[in-house]
């Protein structure tokens, strides 16, 4: 398995960039890992080492739900989790950032459908004002903090489709490709996704550049 995530990381990248948005909004790990300590600066903007460690651990109890026992030390440096930790953190700030630099912004009909439409806070299809306000509370959430977090993942959704829909299929691509109709159209699906995975991480390089951004790598050590 490991040597097919490897071979395929551009696809996984795309999958993990979504759900560790999900993990800074409801998981809640330690509290006593230096909250105040700041990890990255990007201008004025900051990641601190508790949103760090939080995003970490979340991410190191996935892979090992997925090994199982064959997660180990040695597995978890092999994946490199702390680099991607890292990395994703700082891509989805970058991309925050240049979205409210454009202008974007995510309006309270937005947010209030994205909400209502989120299957945890459904039964039978229907939103839940009580399963809502009781997941948040199991979390520890207020339904403000929980807001703002949503509404944050919906700007850097808007941002990510924004650079992705610039890519697209040229004759060129598919020119050596013969097959039929459902070969085709999985295999432009898959060409499709890598060339938008390749422009958001060229794009993301770019923001690295035109931002100040500042790494405290030892804090990680």
């Amino acid at each position: 398995m490991l040597h097919f995530m490897r071979k395929h990381a551009k696809f996984f990248y795309i999958f993990f960039f979504l759900i560790i948005i999900s993990f800074v909004f409801f998981y809640v790990g330690p509290v006593d890992r230096n909250s105040n300590t700041i990890l990255v600066e990007i201008g004025n903007s900051k990641i601190y080492l508790d949103e760090y460690w939080k995003t970490y651990d979340r991410l190191r109890d996935f892979y090992r739900d997925i090994y199982k026992d064959r997660f180990d030390d040695k597995l978890e440096k092999k994946l490199d989790l702390k680099d991607k930790a890292l990395e994703m953190l700082l891509d989805e700030r970058l991309l925050a950032m240049k979205a409210r630099q454009m202008g974007l912004a995510v309006s309270d009909k937005e947010l209030q459908e994205a909400i209502m439409n989120e299957p945890a806070f459904m039964r039978e299809g229907v939103f839940r004002r009580n399963i809502y306000l009781r997941t948040l509370q199991l979390n520890r959430l207020t339904p403000r903090n929980y807001e703002n977090s949503k509404r944050q993942e919906l700007l850097i959704n808007k941002m990510r489709s924004i650079i992705e829909d610039a890519a697209t299929l040229t004759p060129e691509d598919i020119s050596d490709f013969k097959g039929n109709n459902e070969f085709l159209k999985t295999f432009k699906n898959a060409l499709l996704a890598d060339k938008r995975q390749k422009l958001l991480r060229s794009y993301i390089e770019t923001l690295k550049k035109r931002f100040d951004v500042t790494v405290h790598r030892d804090l990680l050590s």
